[in-house]
């Protein structure tokens, strides 16, 4: 069979969310199923690394599909040829996009549906893209695989899918996430917080990120406790707003929040190896992969109370209100002065990320495409 694969987030030196999701997945599939084709479709120039064996081709497909005018060109006129062109059996698309007006067999990996939620997070023409198109996505998959349990019902209350029509694949974490030693621990404290204790924030610096009430927090966390504490700032601006701006620049403690921009992937296995905890207090998740790479660091969770991300940290985290400034900071207080706290969330957190890997997420996705072929 002949499996064509939307591979245009696979970009070499900046992946995030879909694009690790792509990478770690179809490396294995691939390898493990050599009795099939498998076509993967880049929009742009490809690094030959994600060739992952010989039963891939590289096929580079234009325009570059970055914008909603060139993902109607790009998935249903470009894709829609070449699927035809190369006779393929089923399109496999890992961020949820599919061709409208092509009669191939699809899956789609819808991650979540944020944007159905929090529209006035996203730039109108996104929005107005993703909240006329997704719909659509979903009513012509031949299946829908999607991250946590809380997003496949997510899915189905806001499409009207049965619940039958979608698996679940929790997403992995990279085996290089691991505990660090001390010394390398110190080290790297004194090259990222000039030797004081940090948390960690991890992720595209999107608004439900809740970088905003993050930072209120952390200030007033200074106020009160007058530590040392650094707040370290891993991820690309994607929407830094003008909301988010100015609470940056309100802090009384801007100059101990440190933005680290994207970094490689061994910086971040230091850095939540030598974290006092990570703060993931988003408002809404479809996973939260920086909170099993924590976890698997022995990093302390701190996480918010919605949509996934207890879930995905089960009894493994310190849990608090993201709409609550108090609550944050009052987390921030017990993560910063209990030490028995901290080494239970380690430890519990070392056990709890043992169920998220990507060898069973591979598998899991697997088992939906077999059952289309």
């Amino acid at each position: 069979m002949r499996i064509g694969i939307n591979a245009r987030f696979l970009l070499s030196n900046k992946m995030e969310g879909f694009g690790w999701f792509t990478y770690e997945v179809v490396k294995r599939i691939t390898v493990q199923h050599p009795e099939h084709e498998f076509i993967l479709f880049f929009d742009r120039k490809y690094d030959s690394k994600f060739i992952f064996a010989q039963n891939v081709k590289p096929v580079v497909l234009n325009p570059q599909a970055r914008h909603p005018i060139l993902f109607k060109i790009w998935f249903n006129f470009s894709i829609t040829r070449a699927l035809k062109k190369y006779k393929i059996d089923l399109f496999f698309s890992p961020d949820g996009y599919l061709s409208l007006i092509t009669d191939v067999k699809q899956i789609a990996v819808m991650h979540d549906i944020y944007f159905e939620h929090y529209s006035n997070d996203l730039k109108k023409r996104d929005f107005n893209y993703l909240h006329k198109y997704f719909p659509k996505f979903a009513e012509k998959a031949d299946r829908i695989i999607t991250v946590s349990e809380f997003s496949k019902m997510d899915i189905v209350k806001m499409y009207g899918v049965s619940p039958e029509k979608i698996d679940v694949a929790y997403n992995g974490a990279s085996d290089e996430f691991s505990p660090i030693s001390d010394e390398n621990a110190i080290s790297t404290r004194a090259k990222w917080s000039n030797d004081c204790p940090y948390f960690l924030f991890v992720g595209a610096l999107q608004p439900r990120k809740n970088l905003g009430r993050l930072l209120q927090a952390f200030d007033s966390f200074k106020v009160e406790t007058s530590s040392n504490y650094k707040l370290l700032i891993v991820g690309e601006a994607y929407f830094w707003s003008e909301e988010m701006k100015k609470v940056y620049a309100e802090m009384k403690h801007k100059e101990d929040v440190i933005f680290c921009g994207h970094i490689q992937k061994e910086t971040l296995v230091e850095l939540m190896g030598a974290a006092e905890a990570l703060t993931f207090v988003s408002y809404y998740e479809g996973f939260g992969i920086p909170i099993v790479e924590a976890m698997k660091c022995g990093c302390p969770v701190l996480v918010g109370n919605q949509t996934a991300s207890p879930e995905i940290a089960g009894e493994a985290a310190l849990i608090c209100n993201p709409f609550d400034v108090e609550t944050i900071k009052e987390a921030l207080i017990q993560l910063s002065s209990d030490e028995k706290l901290k080494e239970k969330l380690s430890i519990k957190g070392l056990q709890r990320a043992q169920l998220f890997n990507w060898d069973n997420t591979a598998n899991s996705v697997w088992k939906s495409i077999a059952s289309i072929l």
